[in-house]
């Protein structure tokens, strides 16, 4: 082993026991996120290619030694944001299968009003309505039902977040834990509608064809 080697590591290790002024390491404790960010911030600046400016003196990325820092919390935060994303992304999942779910279901019981409903059927196109009245009639229905299922959904969202809301506010002093934006709310409205339009296009149609000579023939 070289004599350099034996001095940078004799060196080290005085560094470690605090026998020399040149320290190992220094910690920075910022007392919020702003002073943080500012931190870090000047630490990317430091290593990256441009100029800074340190009172009067500018200096160029050649007169500047690398810093290599740790932030721990940003650490901590993109593990419990990876953890949230893949909570995240299991919910959706789930929510995505049962809107599939209750799409079937919302057509098969549309489906059963229709033929449960036959004799009506026949009595309105013998009056005079048409195909498109039958089967307007029947869409009207799923546009009612999933609007109100919609609102429904809706407020109890609302009531569940400001539940959850004030309970943890009282325990943790967060009060904006549980929400849902204005935006949301307007999306998944229309996404209940939706749903509920396409599930009802099939017995729709299949009501507007019926015959209503046969259908006034049934019991």
């Amino acid at each position: 082993m070289t004599g350099q080697n034996l001095t940078k590591i004799y060196t080290l290790t005085l560094r470690e026991l605090g026998g020399v002024d040149l320290p190992k390491s220094i910690k920075i404790y910022p007392t919020n996120f702003d002073y943080k960010d500012e931190v870090t911030a000047y630490l990317k600046d430091w290593n990256s290619d441009k100029d800074i400016v340190l009172g009067n003196k500018i200096l160029k990325p050649t007169d500047r030694e690398k810093i290599t820092y740790t932030d721990n919390l940003a650490i901590v935060i993109g593990m419990i944001n990876g953890m949230i994303d893949i909570v995240t992304a299991a919910l959706i999942a789930f929510t995505a299968l049962s809107l599939v779910v209750s799409t079937v279901m919302i057509a098969i019981i549309t489906y059963v009003s229709v033929i449960e409903r036959i004799k009506e059927i026949g009595v309105i196109r013998s009056l005079g309505g048409r195909k498109k009245d039958v089967s307007a009639l029947f869409n009207a229905e799923t546009f009612i039902i999933g609007s109100s299922s919609g609102i429904i959904g809706l407020l109890i969202t609302y009531i569940i977040s400001f539940i959850i809301n004030q309970i943890v506010g009282h325990l943790f002093g967060i009060y904006t834990l549980a929400s849902l934006p204005i935006l949301g709310a307007v999306i998944m409205l229309v996404l209940s509608i939706g749903l509920t339009m396409l599930a009802g296009i099939i017995p729709a149609s299949l009501a507007a064809r019926k015959d209503p000579v046969n259908a006034l023939r049934s019991e």
